[in-house]
C-alpha cells in the first residue's frame, strides 16, 4: 500500500490526521495531490455544501459557529473551510477563524482548517474546491465555506457551495453598494446579522427592495431573515431556510449548476495543464532560449516573441 493509498483509507475511515494531511498535500500542490484527488472523487458529493459570505465585520465566523452548534445537536458531522487573507509574513491564512470558532465545538465530528488565499481573487483559494472534496470524501454531513469578505470579488463562492448565505450587519455602509454591484446574484438566503442594532428593518428593507427589482433565478426568491449571531438567535430558522434550499435544488436545478460548474472547472483544467506542458516544452528550446537572449538585448520585444512562438506551434 502507497503512502496516498494509506492517506485515501484513513479520510474514507474518517480519521481527523488523514483528512489534515491531504488538505496539506493539495494547499501545497505537492506531486502526489492529483493522484489523491483522483481516488478520493467518486467518494465525494452527498454532503451539503453551504457558503457564507458578506462584508467584513458582519458576523460570518460567529454565524458559522453557531451554525456548527446546531448540526452538532442534529448528530451532523461538519466541516468548516474559512478562508482567510494571506499573512504577507508566512502565506498562511493569519485572522485565525479556527481560535474564534473553536468555543462552539462541542466534540468530535468537527473539523476546522483556515486556508489562505494567497493572493487569489474571487475571496476564494485555488484549492479550496479541493478542500470541501477531501472533506465531503471523509464523510462530513454539512461542509460550510466561508469567506474573507472582500466584496465584489466573492462570486467565486458560487462555484464551490450548493447553498450561498449571504450576510449583512446594520450600520457598515455597503449593504447597498454590494448588492447594486451584483453580490445580490449569489445569494439563495439573505441575513441581517446584529438584528438587535438599529437600522436592522431598514436594511431588511433595503435588500427587499433591490431583490424586487432584480431577476430572480427560476422559482426561489432568496428569503431574508434576522439573525443575532452572538446569542444564537435565528440559527435554527435559517438551518430551516437552507434544507428548504436544497430541497429546491432537487427540482433539476442543482443538476444544471453542477454540469456549469463541472464544465468550468474541466476548462480550467485543461488550461492549467496545458500550459504547464507547453512552458515545459518551450524551455527546452533552443528557439525560445535565442528569443530570450535577443529580448535582453532590446533586438525584440515580447510581444512579437511570443507571435512568434505561437505562429510556429499552429504552423508544426
Amino acid at each position: 500500500m502507497t503512502k496516498i493509498d494509506s492517506l485515501v483509507k484513513g479520510i474514507l475511515e474518517r480519521d481527523d490526521l488523514s483528512i489534515s494531511k491531504a488538505i496539506t498535500i493539495v494547499e501545497n500542490d505537492f506531486p502526489e495531490s492529483n493522484d489523491l484527488l483522483i481516488q478520493l472523487y467518486p467518494h465525494t458529493g452527498k454532503a451539503a455544501i453551504i457558503g457564507i459570505t458578506g462584508p467584513a465585520g458582519s458576523g460570518k465566523s460567529t454565524l458559522v459557529g453557531q451554525l456548527i452548534r446546531e448540526y452538532r445537536k442534529m448528530k451532523k458531522t461538519v466541516g468548516v473551510v474559512a478562508v482567510d487573507p494571506t499573512s504577507p509574513f508566512t502565506g498562511g491564512a493569519f485572522l485565525g477563524d479556527r481560535i474564534r470558532m473553536q468555543d462552539y465545538v462541542t466534540g468530535n465530528g468537527v473539523f476546522i482548517r483556515s486556508m489562505a488565499t494567497r493572493g487569489n481573487l474571487g475571496g476564494l483559494a485555488k484549492t479550496t474546491k479541493d478542500v470541501v472534496r477531501i472533506l465531503d470524501a471523509s464523510g462530513k454531513d454539512i461542509v460550510i465555506v466561508e469567506t474573507v469578505g472582500v466584496g465584489q470579488a466573492e462570486v467565486g463562492i458560487i462555484s464551490v457551495a450548493h447553498t450561498t448565505v449571504l450576510l449583512f450587519a446594520p450600520g457598515l455602509g455597503d449593504e447597498i453598494q454590494a448588492l447594486k454591484a451584483g453580490l445580490s446574484e449569489i445569494g439563495d438566503v439573505f441575513v441581517v446579522n446584529k438584528a438587535d442594532r438599529e437600522n436592522a428593518e431598514k436594511t431588511v428593507n433595503d435588500i427587499n427592495s433591490i431583490l424586487n427589482t432584480g431577476d430572480i433565478d427560476g422559482t426561489w426568491r432568496p428569503p431574508i431573515i434576522k439573525t443575532i449571531a452572538i446569542t444564537g438567535e435565528g440559527t435554527e430558522e435559517l438551518i430551516n431556510l437552507i434544507d428548504q434550499h436544497r430541497e429546491y435544488l432537487k427540482t433539476g436545478v442543482f443538476e444544471r449548476r453542477l454540469r456549469k460548474s463541472i464544465e468550468t472547472e474541466l476548462i480550467e483544467e485543461i488550461k492549467q495543464k496545458f500550459t504547464l506542458h507547453l512552458t515545459n516544452n518551450l524551455k527546452r528550446e533552443v528557439d525560445f532560449k535565442s528569443l530570450v537572449n535577443q529580448i535582453l538585448k532590446k533586438e525584440i520585444d515580447p510581444y512579437t516573441a511570443a507571435e512568434l512562438i505561437l505562429r510556429k506551434i499552429t504552423i508544426g
